[in-house]
C-alpha cells in the first residue's frame, strides 16, 4: 500500500491476483485510474496492452493491442469498449502514410487492422499507443499534469522536474503524426542513454507506461503526484488574489434561481437547452479573482476541455446582470463574437458554424451556469471547465498559463472526425431539451406522467407532500433514467412559498420549466346536505387555487426564459357532466376548467399553450379512491366498491378501463411537437362518455 495526498491508490492486490487475462487485468487498471477524477475527466484519455494471442486464421502467435474503442470511458470501460487490433498490420501503416495533410485517411484504414472483430471502433489515439514499444499505457489528462504542459516554459519545467526521465512533445492534434512524434521522442532519450517514465504532451496531458497493469499504474500515480505537489509548493497568490467576496451561501442560490431561467432563455436561442449551476469553491475562487478577466478569454488548453466548453466563456458583469438590455448586449456580442471566430479559422470543407451561444456564463460572486442539449452533457461541461480552472490556476503558479492558438481550436471543435462523430448519433427524443414539473407526480397518474415525459427525454421534477413517497420514486426513476434525468421537491399546491420553492428547484436542477402539468387533486364525494364547509374549501384549495398558483408561479419562469411552453391541466369529466354526491368536486372541476380556457386566452402571445386532459375512472394506482371516494361513488351508484372498475368500464362507449398511462399518453399528445399549434383544448380519456363530449 502506497501513500499519496493528491491521487488515489485503489489497486487491491487480493482482487487482481485473481485476474488471470491480461485484458481484463488492463481493464481492470483503467477503470481505477477512471475512478479519480484528479487523473482523468469523464470520457478522457486512454489506456492500452499488448498481448500475444493466436491468429483465429493462421493459428500462429500474433502480438495484439488491446484499447479503449471511440467514445469510451476508461472508469466505466468493459471489454466490449476496446478495440482490438493487429499491432503488425496498424505499425505497417506508415508505409501508406501520406503525410499531416491526409491525417483523417488513416482512421479509416484503422479498420484493417482489426483482430477482434466484436471491437469498438478505434479512436484517434489508436497509433499514439501502437508506435510506442511498452506493453501497458496510460494515457490521461490529470489536471496537475496538464498545468505543466499548459505553461508557457512547459518543456524546461518537465526537463527540470522529472530531471530528463519525463519527455516532452509540442502541441499537435492527436493522429497518426504524433503516434511518429511520440516514437522519435522516446527513440532521442534512447540515443543519449536515458531511459524515459512518460512523455508530457505539450496543453495536453501526459502518457506513461509500464511492463506490467501495475507497474503502469504505479508509474502513473507517481508521475501525477509529483506534478501535483510541485503546482502546491508553488501556489502563492493564487489568480492575483481575490478581487471581490462571495455572496453568503443562501444569497447564491437565490440569485442562481432566479437569473438561470432568463439564461436558459438567451442560450436557447437555436435549440432548448438544459442547464447546470455550480458554486463550487474552486470555481468562486476563480470567478472573483483579480486575474479573471485576463484568463477567461484565453479559453482552454486540454481538447477534451475545449470540445465540451466552447472557445471562451461569457463573463457576466454581477452590477448589470438585472439589466435586460445588458444581456441582450452581451449575449449579442458573444455569438458575433464566436461568428468572427468561426469566419476567421474556418476551411473550405468546414461544417456549417453550430450554436453560437456560449456553454459556460460565469456569474461572479455567484458561480457558474453551463448549458447544453441535456443535463449530463451541460453537468460535464461544468466538470471540464472546473478542469480547466485548475490547470488556469497551476500554470500561473509555475509560468504563464497558454491556450490553444484559435486556428488549433477551431481545427479540434469543426474537425471533419467530430463532425462524422456528430451525425452518426441518434435524433433527438420529442422531449429532448424540455423540463417538466408534473404536480403530485411520485405515485398514480403524476408518475405515470412523468415517466412518459422521462421516456421521451425530458428532464422531471417529481414532487409530492408525502417525503418517503417522494424518495421512493426518485429510486425508481433514477435506476431507470439516470440521476441527471431528475431532481426533487417537496410541493404543496396550496402553499405559494412551497410552489416558488419548487420553481426555484427546477431553475437550480435544469434551469427552469418548460412543461406543467397541473395533475395533483383530491376527491371527496357526498350528498349536499353531508357536503362540509371543510371539504368545500379543501377541494377548492387543492383543485382550484393549486392550479391558479401553480400556472401563475410557472408563467412567471416561463416568461423570463421566453421560449414559450405547455401547461396542461388534469382536470375530469365531471367538469362536463353532472351527477350524484358530487357538487363540491364536480363544481371545483368545472373550475378548473374554465380556468385553463382563460389561461390560455391569454398567454397565447407568450407561446405559452394551455390545454386540458379530462380522465375519468381512473382506479388502477391513483389516490383518488383513497379518502372515502369509492365508498360514497360505489354508494351512489347503488353497487359494492369492487363493482366499480367494470361498472365504469361498461358505461363508456368503447367498453374500456382507463390506466394511468392512457393519460399520460394525453399529455404526452399535447408537449410532445405535433401540436405546437394547439392551445385551449379538452382531450377527453374516458373510454367514451356522451353527455362529456365538448361539442
Amino acid at each position: 500500500m502506497r501513500n499519496y495526498k493528491h491521487v488515489s491508490y485503489l489497486w487491491d492486490e487480493a482482487k487482481a491476483a485473481q485476474i488471470t487475462n491480461e485484458v481484463d487485468l488492463f481493464i481492470y487498471r483503467s477503470n481505477l485510474l477512471g475512478a479519480d477524477l484528479r487523473l482523468t475527466n469523464y470520457g478522457g484519455g486512454n489506456t492500452s496492452v499488448k498481448i500475444i494471442d493466436k491468429d483465429p486464421l493462421t493459428g500462429r502467435d500474433v502480438e495484439v493491442m488491446w484499447i479503449k474503442g471511440s467514445g469510451g470511458d476508461i472508469g466505466t470501460l468493459t471489454k466490449s469498449g476496446c478495440a482490438a487490433l493487429y499491432l503488425e498490420r496498424l505499425l505497417a501503416l506508415e508505409n501508406v502514410y501520406e503525410g499531416i495533410e491526409k491525417e483523417d485517411k488513416m482512421v479509416e484504414l484503422f479498420n484493417h487492422c482489426i483482430f477482434d472483430l466484436a471491437s469498438k471502433a478505434p479512436s484517434i489515439d489508436t497509433p499514439l499507443h501502437g508506435f510506442l514499444p511498452f506493453k501497458h499505457i496510460d494515457h490521461l489528462h490529470p489536471d496537475a499534469a496538464i498545468a505543466i504542459a499548459a505553461a508557457k516554459d512547459s518543456q524546461i519545467i518537465t526537463e527540470e522536474l522529472f530531471n530528463g526521465e519525463i519527455g516532452w512533445v509540442g502541441w499537435q492534434r492527436p493522429g497518426f503524426d504524433l503516434g511518429l512524434q511520440l516514437r522519435a521522442c522516446l527513440q532521442e532519450a534512447e540515443a543519449k542513454g536515458i531511459k524515459l517514465k512518460g512523455i508530457m504532451l505539450g496543453s495536453h496531458g501526459l502518457f506513461t507506461w509500464g511492463d506490467t497493469a501495475y507497474d503502469s499504474y504505479i508509474n502513473t500515480l507517481d508521475v501525477i503526484e509529483k506534478c501535483a505537489e510541485y503546482l502546491e509548493y508553488n501556489y502563492k497568490n493564487v489568480f492575483g488574489g481575490q478581487k471581490i467576496e462571495s455572496l453568503s451561501s443562501e444569497d447564491r442560490t437565490q440569485k442562481a434561481a432566479s437569473i438561470a431561467p432568463t439564461l436558459r432563455g438567451y442560450c436557447s436561442s437555436e435549440r432548448k437547452m438544459i442547464g447546470h449551476f455550480t458554486d463550487d469553491a474552486r470555481v468562486l475562487e476563480f470567478i472573483n479573482s483579480n486575474d479573471l478577466d485576463k484568463l477567461a478569454p484565453l479559453g482552454t488548453s486540454c481538447p477534451d476541455h475545449f470540445l465540451r466548453t466552447k472557445i471562451a466563456p461569457l463573463v457576466l458583469d454581477p452590477a448589470q446582470v438585472g439589466d435586460s438590455a445588458y444581456l441582450d448586449t452581451v449575449f449579442a456580442g458573444y455569438r458575433e463574437g464566436y461568428k468572427q471566430y468561426y469566419d476567421a479559422c474556418k476551411h473550405a470543407n468546414s461544417p456549417a458554424m453550430r450554436d453560437p451561444n456560449p456553454v459556460v456564463i460565469l456569474y461572479p460572486g455567484v458561480g457558474m451556469f453551463t448549458f447544453a442539449k441535456d443535463k449530463t452533457t451541460a453537468r460535464l461541461a461544468s466538470e471540464y471547465y472546473i478542469n480547466a480552472i485548475n490547470v488556469m490556476k497551476g500554470a500561473e503558479a509555475i509560468s504563464e498559463y497558454t491556450a490553444l492558438p484559435h486556428q488549433e481550436a477551431f481545427n479540434i471543435e469543426y474537425w471533419l472526425l467530430e463532425e462524422a462523430k456528430l451525425q452518426r448519433m441518434p435524433k433527438p427524443k420529442a422531449l429532448s431539451g424540455r423540463i417538466a414539473l408534473v404536480t403530485g407526480s411520485a405515485g398514480g397518474i403524476g408518475k405515470a406522467i412523468a415517466k412518459k415525459f422521462a421516456e421521451e427525454g425530458a428532464c422531471v421534477i417529481l414532487n409530492d407532500i408525502n417525503e418517503e413517497r417522494l424518495a421512493s420514486a426518485k429510486e425508481e426513476f433514477v435506476k431507470k433514467f439516470g440521476k441527471d434525468a431528475v431532481a426533487t421537491t417537496l410541493l404543496n399546491v396550496t402553499d405559494a412559498q412551497s410552489i416558488t420553492s419548487a420553481m426555484d428547484a427546477a431553475a437550480l436542477a435544469f434551469g427552469g420549466v418548460d412543461i406543467i402539468v397541473n395533475n395533483a387533486g383530491i376527491s371527496i364525494s357526498k350528498p349536499i346536505e353531508s357536503h362540509t364547509i371543510e371539504d368545500w374549501d379543501k377541494l377548492y384549495d387543492i383543485l382550484v387555487k393549486g392550479q391558479f398558483l401553480v400556472t401563475q408561479a410557472a408563467v412567471a419562469v416561463m416568461r423570463k426564459q421566453g421560449i414559450g411552453g405547455d401547461i396542461v391541466n388534469i382536470v375530469s369529466k365531471n367538469a362536463l357532466v353532472s351527477g350524484p354526491n358530487n357538487a363540491g368536486y364536480g363544481s371545483a372541476k368545472a373550475a378548473q376548467l374554465h380556468l385553463s380556457r382563460l389561461n390560455a386566452a391569454e398567454l397565447g402571445s407568450d407561446k405559452i399553450r394551455v390545454n386540458t386532459v379530462n380522465p375519468d375512472a381512473v382506479i388502477a394506482d391513483s389516490n383518488i379512491w383513497a379518502g372515502g371516494w369509492a365508498e360514497g361513488r360505489a354508494k351512489a351508484y347503488g353497487i359494492t366498491i369492487e363493482e366499480l372498475p367494470a361498472y365504469y368500464a361498461k358505461r363508456t362507449l368503447l367498453n374500456e378501463a382507463i390506466l394511468p398511462d392512457d393519460i399520460a399518453n394525453a399529455c404526452f399528445a399535447f408537449v410532445g411537437g405535433l401540436l405546437g399549434k394547439s392551445t385551449g383544448n379538452v382531450l377527453n380519456v374516458d373510454g367514451g362518455v356522451a353527455m362529456a363530449f365538448v361539442r
